[in-house]
């Protein structure tokens, strides 16, 4: 089970020092992602687990909400604790980074 954020909540959360994953593409992410974000798309996710921290949080984000979901429900069975961020990028309303 995974919990999920407002991008309200989340806009918060960044101002502490969080881990960020955005699960969009690499294009995607090269386009403009929020601050903190690393990139590890949804496509390569399973492959790219071995480096995560089982004893870490992460805030996990995409383009709307849809992929961080998804992969929310995988990385939470596979023992993360992670949190899903509703409204994804298209929501953010800071600065993104590119």
């Amino acid at each position: 089970m995974y919990r999920s954020i407002s991008m309200p909540e989340f806009d918060q959360e960044l101002k502490k020092d969080i881990q960020v994953i955005d699960v969009r593409e690499r294009d995607e992410f090269a386009n403009g992602h929020v601050p903190k974000a690393i990139n590890k798309p949804l496509s390569e996710l399973a492959t790219q687990i071995t480096d995560m921290d089982d004893e870490a949080e992460y805030y996990i984000i995409c383009q709307s909400g849809g992929r961080s979901a998804q992969a929310c429900a995988y990385l939470a069975d596979q023992g993360f604790d992670v949190i899903n961020v509703m409204g994804g990028t298209s929501a953010y309303t800071g600065h993104l980074e590119q």
